[in-house]
């Protein structure tokens, strides 16, 4: 097979004035070790784990009030295994560290408003609002809960609650009733932070409403800090639960961080639940810090003089990647509302602009909905100090890497795309500054983690497509699932497939040249005739087409087989005609093979997505096959549901 196109390169000269670069050169004075290349480097994390982390932490420049005494310490099972043992920190003082910060964060709304904080103004709100924790009652452990905009109130509440070692756990306020009962009632938090409402394509919703509303079935619930986002003076609920976070916030204790083990809890995330209540996934401090610093600083080569924007909403973890920039020193631009808002679907180009932000992120469908709606922010915007754009969330298609490079980037700023997740709260594959980009690849596999493809014999394999593994500790691995005394879930989870390897649940694949191409999930993959094939593969065919907006491909039972079927979403002028079908499957039979080519091709108004925009595959499938969807709640839009259900055309 032809080796596919390089879309960038390194400048060599560049390379000794990055973060990575820099570490290399670090650890290889202090191990007396050569380590020449990222291959070279990649090896020694994995095969020296307890050299690499070690290093890391060094690099890092971590906060901390006691050292480690051993960077790692190995342990029967991997999920047991502990790193830098002894350690004490405080997650909220190492991203409040850099206290010099004129500006530390930047927000806007979809109208354009925006505000800015230096790093003294943000500590002090998060002083007063720790201080307003500590005087109701909340203590090292107990749940601190958001129901939140992505607002840098939201940023508070969360540094608050981690300053004292309360555990934050977040949902955006797009989630329904159900959803949020669903995640909380689990939890049991004391405190619930909001806002007065948000802004969502041009409509504006009342939270406090909602809020009184679900609440009532949350009875750990004491207090309800609403904090302003649509008005200057929030307007409260008369339950006497409500305070305004003005009146909660107590402005004459100083700011201080308790010290807490390496392996205390801070974050509580949530799976999507599309398949049964979501499951709690506990995430400590220390392993998050470390792990999304090495993210930022090695991987993104990110510091004091970079502007972060990530489009995220405080339900998806990548809000918590997004904010824990600060830490390295970035400058954090929040941003609330529709990414692509129909009064300006090209906002956060602007922003971008505005705020020479010089690292950009968002979903992979975010970057599909800019080129549908014929956006080109390289020719309508001053990008010139984005110098990295970063996808993630779902499979980004080679088409999206052309796309980008012709309309949105220079030929100087690097394409990253990333794979990880909210189950180990950072990357398993993303970009790096020292290697070249191929059309289509994940870069590199991430320093410090193991990560192989399995065939079904759980061998390791190269160029073939299996199962995504990691088979060795990594220090963010979750602490455990809440409710789950005996780790039955958790192991369940990660270690079922495999005896004490991480299985993440993607079909992946290794390349040649050590790069990585996910195409899809594990458990959506098609298996018609007994191929296994992801549904990525078709959604890149499927993209190229005109006239077609959406589309999910999952498997039907029949005839003791499955086969493909394909829904599709038509822009508003179009029908699904026979012609339109064809060009379909002979675009799939071309570039794909015979065996992707779906048998039946339907239409549909619209397509059920989780909140965190990926496409519920395995909700339609359940659907179409005649079995009940676990947990609809956990959908966006679970109306769409009904435009799949009892379709004639599936039943010959």
């Amino acid at each position: 097979m032809r080796e596919p196109e390089v879309l960038w390169r390194p400048d060599p000269a560049s390379i000794p004035a990055t973060n990575i670069d820099r570490f290399r050169r670090a650890a290889e004075k202090s191990t007396d070790r050569t380590l020449l290349h990222y291959d070279d480097l990649y090896r020694w994390s994995i095969q020296r784990p307890e050299e690499f982390w070690g290093e890391l932490w060094t690099f890092l420049d971590i906060v901390s009030s006691s050292h480690w005494d051993t960077s790692i310490k190995p342990a029967g099972r991997m999920r047991e295994t502990k790193f830098y043992a002894g350690a004490k920190l405080n997650f909220a003082e190492n991203l409040l560290r850099h206290q010099d910060k004129d500006v530390a964060v930047t927000y806007y709304d979809e109208t354009g408003h925006r505000f800015a904080w230096s790093n003294r103004e943000l500590r002090e709100q998060v002083a007063a609002t720790a201080a307003g924790l500590r005087q109701a009652g909340v203590t090292a452990g107990d749940r601190v809960a958001g129901f939140v905009p992505n607002h840098p109130y939201a940023l508070v509440a969360m540094l608050a609650a981690s300053s004292i070692g309360a555990i934050w756990s977040s949902c955006s306020p797009d989630f329904g009733d159900n959803g949020i009962i669903d995640r909380f009632g689990q939890i049991a938090p004391r405190i619930l932070f909001t806002a007065d409402g948000y802004r969502y394509n041009g409509k504006t919703f009342d939270s406090v409403a909602r809020v009184a509303e679900f609440i009532q079935q949350l009875p750990s619930i004491e207090r309800v800090v609403v904090f302003p986002n649509l008005e200057n003076d929030v307007q409260l609920h008369s339950s006497p639960k409500f305070v305004a976070l003005s009146d909660f916030q107590v402005h004459s204790e100083p700011l201080d961080f308790a010290q807490l083990p390496f392996d205390h809890p801070i974050f509580i995330l949530f799976t999507s639940g599309t398949t049964g209540v979501p499951k709690c996934i506990v995430h400590h401090a220390g392993g998050a810090l470390v792990q999304l610093m090495k993210d930022h600083q090695l991987h993104c080569d990110l510091g004091t003089d970079d502007t972060l924007l990530f489009f995220s909403t405080c339900g998806w973890m990548m809000w918590n990647w997004l904010v824990t920039g600060l830490a390295s020193g970035c400058t954090v631009v929040l941003y609330d509302g529709s990414p692509l808002p129909s009064e300006a679907p090209d906002i956060l180009w602007q922003i971008a602009q505005d705020e020479s932000v010089t690292a950009f992120g968002a979903g992979a469908r975010y970057y599909a909905g800019v080129e549908k709606q014929g956006i080109a922010p390289a020719g309508d915007f001053d990008l010139s100090r984005l110098r990295l754009l970063m996808s993630t969330g779902s499979v980004l298609s080679p088409e999206s890497y052309d796309f980008i490079y012709d309309k949105v980037l220079g030929q100087d700023a690097l394409l990253a795309s990333v794979t990880g997740g909210t189950d180990i709260l950072s990357a398993f594959a993303l970009g790096v500054p020292l290697l070249p980009l191929y059309r289509g690849e994940i870069q590199c596999r991430a320093l410090g983690m193991a990560v192989e493809v399995y065939d079904e014999q759980g061998q390791p394999v190269v160029g073939q497509r299996g199962e995504l593994v990691c088979e060795r500790p990594f220090p963010s691995m979750p602490l455990k699932f809440w409710n789950d005394s005996d780790n039955e879930r958790y192991d369940d989870a990660y270690f079922s497939k495999f005896a004490n390897v991480w299985c993440h649940g993607d079909f992946a694949e290794i390349t040649q040249r050590g790069g990585m191409i996910i195409h899809g999930r594990s458990d959506a993959v098609l298996n018609p005739g007994g191929v296994r094939i992801g549904t990525a593969e078709i959604y890149r065919q499927v993209e190229k087409i005109d006239g077609i907006l959406d589309a999910v491909c999952v498997g039907q039972d029949w005839d003791d087989d499955v086969r493909v079927v394909l829904f599709v979403v038509l822009v508003s002028d179009r029908i699904l005609t026979a012609e339109l079908q064809a060009e379909v499957r002979r675009a799939i039979r071309n570039n794909a093979s015979p065996r992707h080519v779906p048998a039946k091709i339907l239409a549909v108004p619209d397509i059920p997505k989780t909140r965190s925009g990926k496409i519920a595959e395995i909700a339609v499938r359940d659907t179409i096959n005649g079995k009940s969807v676990g947990n609809t709640s956990a959908l966006q839009n679970p109306e769409a549901l009904e435009f799949f259900r009892d379709r004639k055309e599936l039943a010959t």
